[in-house]
């Protein structure tokens, strides 16, 4: 006899092990937020290193703009428990694209966006209750 399988979210299953992960994710969405805002604000800026790095990508200087509007807007949400699990995952398309533009058109280490694509992984997958419960109220 089969028997279906149904995800339940951590803080329904295990209170202990879903306040371990809430904890997890702060531990890293402060650090990453940080790195975040640091980076969103040094491509909004006008950071000389940060126009020369969009120079050398070749798309023009609005993208370092773009770029670094969503790099400070996600650090915003990083850490608004609310949207938190939805910055992640909007990072971690940035964080592709950055790995993406080092490996193909910078030809250097992607070594930083591939750990901070890391990370947002992790507080993605700490969080996953809440895209549980998002993607269940569709």
């Amino acid at each position: 006899m089969a028997t279906a399988s149904v995800y339940v979210a951590p803080s329904i299953q295990h209170p202990r092990a879903a306040r371990t992960s809430v904890v997890a994710s702060w531990v890293l969405q402060i650090p990453v937020a940080a790195l975040f805002a640091f980076a969103g604000f040094h491509k909004l800026t006008g950071d000389p290193a940060m126009v020369q790095l969009f120079d050398a990508i070749g798309i023009g200087q609005w993208f370092r703009y773009v770029t670094g509007a969503l790099e400070l807007g996600g650090a915003v949400g990083l850490l608004v428990p609310a949207v938190a699990p939805a910055a992640a995952v909007g990072l971690i398309g940035v964080m592709t694209g950055a790995i993406l533009t080092h490996l193909f058109i910078l030809h250097n280490s992607p070594a930083i966006p591939l750990a901070l694509l890391t990370a947002l992984v992790a507080i993605a997958w700490l969080r996953r209750a809440t895209l549980a419960r998002w993607a269940g109220a569709r």
